[in-house]
């Protein structure tokens, strides 16, 4: 229901309704000192929206400038919709990674579906044409009623939306773990491609230039989603669905389409998506970023619903919307096209050159503020940090060695665990071939899609271990960078660079702020070394429940140029008689491991180390012999170790492998030591492929469908037929959600 008549100035200060908004008493202070007087409702609301951590990174901003963001091939760093690299011949490459935790957690199926058409929004309103969907999932453990109907809805959702929109729905990762119970992660990634003339900037330039609305109209939905998405998940958040968007793919197909056609018209000045905090972010960031100011004029705003106020227009969160600006007296050229697509237009302002944005609304100023205190004067804090004590005890700890005493069953084990286990109950969901571009379907290290017209392809991937995060924030960040690169190196791309999801606990609680710092320095320094820089991404902080926090979940995407069809690479054996390398030196690391959770229902101890030197030489070698054609399948050891990484190599042929260890135990098998591949290469091209690679030749691919462990007297210690392999990795989810 509307409030027809908004609280007075007075209202908003004497009851303090700007806390239930978001802000605090001093931020609320500082709005007045920045206007000179007490702020009316309206713009009360502008501000606290704009001042939340998810659209200003208050809270986050001064450990994001340790990123590296610029390169040789960097054409857009962080800052607009979504970051670009240079993939040469006028071509470039578009991504960006966003979450939409909070409103999945309540209302999953949307939540998820409009996580989807937020970040097609943010990579097509650059100018590019989106050619692929990847996601990033987190949920608490299947046996939980809840747990499963919002794994099921999200997926769900996902599919919903991406299938009907017409990008495919490529790869991605889901793990589990009762961290994430109450508190899902649902983060959603596009990639699109753009010629290098046609990138578009989100800014309001050239005063007196019309300030133009397209798309869907606006109605109560979303309203606070940025605030929403800025705090704590609790008891009263049933209460907030209405901050949960309504999606409708259909109109998002329209709105993608008209926006390539209205980049090829030279009236376009600038273009943005209506995001998070809708008209007003659109508004204040373009008008901001071009040193210019708006007025806009809301009775011109086409709106859904009868009697909405300026407050409510402006801080919805409606879908399908971007905020264009038209060279002056060409307006007609962007509303034909607009109208070609069946789409709403309506021309609500123009631009000024006071960097101000003022609202009219009934003939009366709504609101009248400057645009750079709304985009970029949010206070920033640093806030406390201390390391917490149970990092300190972790790190005391001594090496644990689990107990193993049925090497096969451990292995059936493993691969039955939910976060190792087949995810095609998940994909056989998404059209994935949508486009017919898809080379690498999802379920090996990296998707890969074809660039048209080119002998060229780009391998992307979502990736972040956790739990070695939680360990350890510092290696884990650092991990979780080189475990994109290994999955982008395995498929035989070189990386490009990062966008990254950052998704937190609250971080007003210095051990959670400590985590976000100690692991930012981690992945910073892992984007130098890997020559990744970081492009663009998204802060979510908050995630927590009455039963605490997440671990630190930083998602790195990755993406990489393939630069031939040739050497596009996969994780499956392909002939009988190819040898089986494995490149890296395995430890006793166990802490963080999926075999640890098994056996002990719990993490704890030291995460496994990595030498980020050693890793960038392994991933240079890997590459060189893939692009050199000397590999036949490659596959980075992961969760579940070097037993389930050689399992895998087996889930989709009739081949099986034999290999040879000296003491195969448990440490040899299952533990998770970093910078590690399991490679096969064809017997005539074993001195080539040892020429450049430092690995270690342990067996070959046999006609025999089934995994084959000999110790250093080639006894066997470990038999599994595919059949049961297979049984248990690919039967492990549906059992679970029966």
């Amino acid at each position: 229901m509307s409030l027809l008549v908004e609280p007075s100035s007075e209202q908003v200060k004497k009851e303090k309704l700007y806390q239930a908004m978001g802000l605090t008493d001093e931020e609320f202070q500082l709005v007045e000192e920045i206007l000179g007087r007490t702020p009316n409702y309206t713009e009360t609301g502008l501000f606290s929206v704009m001042w939340s951590e998810h659209c200003s990174y208050k809270n986050s901003k001064v450990l994001l400038k340790k990123f590296p963001v610029t390169g040789e091939k960097v054409l857009q760093g962080p800052g607009e919709g979504a970051g670009i690299i240079d993939i040469g011949d006028d071509q470039a490459v578009v991504f960006k990674i966003e979450s939409h935790n909070h409103p999945s957690a309540i209302e999953p199926y949307q939540g998820a579906a409009t996580g989807v058409g937020g970040i097609l929004r943010d990579v097509f309103s650059m100018g590019a044409r989106p050619i692929s969907i990847l996601n990033s999932l987190r949920f608490g453990e299947l046996t939980s009623p809840k747990v499963r109907y919002l794994f099921e809805e999200v997926v769900a959702g996902i599919a919903g939306y991406g299938n009907c929109v017409g990008v495919p729905t490529v790869g991605g990762e889901v793990q589990f773990d009762s961290c994430y119970e109450g508190n899902p992660l649902v983060n959603a990634m596009c990639v699109g491609l753009i010629d290098h003339k046609d990138i578009q900037k989100g800014q309001a330039k050239g005063v007196g230039n019309t300030v133009m609305y397209v798309g869907a109209s606006t109605g109560r939905d979303g309203i606070h989603g940025a605030t929403f998405a800025s705090e704590e998940l609790s008891e009263s958040s049933e209460e907030k669905r209405p901050a949960v968007q309504v999606g409708d793919p259909f109109m998002e197909k329209l709105l993608l389409e008209a926006c390539l056609e209205l980049i090829q018209c030279d009236a376009l000045v600038g273009i943005q998506d209506m995001g998070a905090a809708g008209l007003t972010s659109s508004s204040a960031e373009m008008a901001s970023k071009a040193g210019s100011g708006i007025v806009m004029n809301l009775d011109l705003v086409p709106q859904r619903e009868k009697g909405m106020t300026p407050y409510e227009m402006m801080l919805s969160e409606s879908q399908e919307r971007m905020l264009i600006v038209v060279q002056k007296g060409r307006e007609a050229e962007i509303k034909e096209i607009v109208d070609r697509w069946g789409l709403l237009s309506a021309e609500v302002g123009y631009v000024t050159d006071d960097k101000r944005l003022r609202l009219m609304h009934n003939g009366e100023v709504a609101a009248d503020v400057p645009v750079d205190a709304l985009a970029e004067e949010a206070p920033v804090y640093h806030k406390p940090s201390s390391v917490p004590a149970y990092y300190k005890e972790f790190q005391e700890q001594g090496a644990y060695v689990p107990a193993v005493n049925d090497l096969k069953e451990t292995l059936l084990q493993l691969l039955a665990q939910p976060t190792i286990a087949s995810k095609e109950w998940v994909y056989d969901q998404y059209d994935y071939m949508v486009q017919t571009n898809t080379v690498v379907s999802p379920g090996s290290d990296a998707a890969v899609v074809r660039i048209r017209d080119t002998r060229k392809a780009l391998a992307m991937t979502t990736d972040c271990n956790s739990r070695y995060l939680y360990l350890d924030p510092e290696v884990g960040g650092k991990i979780a960078v080189a475990e994109a690169a290994r999955n982008i190196v395995a498929s035989g791309g070189v990386p490009l660079g990062v966008t990254d999801c950052l998704n937190y606990g609250s971080p007003d609680k210095p051990e959670i702020f400590w985590q976000l710092e100690t692991s930012t320095d981690g992945m910073s320094e892992a984007c130098r070394t890997l020559e990744t820089p970081v492009i663009g991404g998204n802060v979510s902080l908050y995630n927590e429940t009455s039963g605490g926090a997440i671990y630190p979940t930083p998602v790195i995407g990755m993406v990489g140029l393939i630069e031939d069809l040739d050497h596009i690479t996969t994780q499956d054996y392909k002939s009988v008689g190819d040898l089986v390398y494995l490149l890296g030196e395995t430890k006793p690391e166990f802490s963080g491991s999926e075999l640890q959770k098994m056996l002990e229902g719990r993490i704890f101890g030291k995460a496994p180390e990595i030498d980020l030197a050693l890793e960038k030489q392994r991933l240079n070698q890997l590459l060189k012999a893939i692009q050199s054609g000397l590999v036949a399948s490659a596959h980075d050891v992961a969760e579940g170790g070097l037993a389930v990484a050689l399992a895998e190599g087996m889930t989709s042929g009739r081949v099986g492998v034999r290999v040879q260890q000296e003491g195969t135990d448990a440490v040899n098998l299952f533990a998770e030591s970093q910078s590690r591949f399991v490679v096969t290469v064809s017997p005539e091209n074993r001195s080539a492929f040892e020429a450049i690679v430092d690995a270690e030749c342990i067996g070959e691919v046999t006609n025999k469908d089934q995994l084959v462990v000999c110790d250093e007297n080639g006894k066997a210690v470990l038999e599994a037929s595919q059949e049961e392999i297979v049984t248990a990795w690919k039967g492990a989810i549906p059992c679970l959600l029966k």
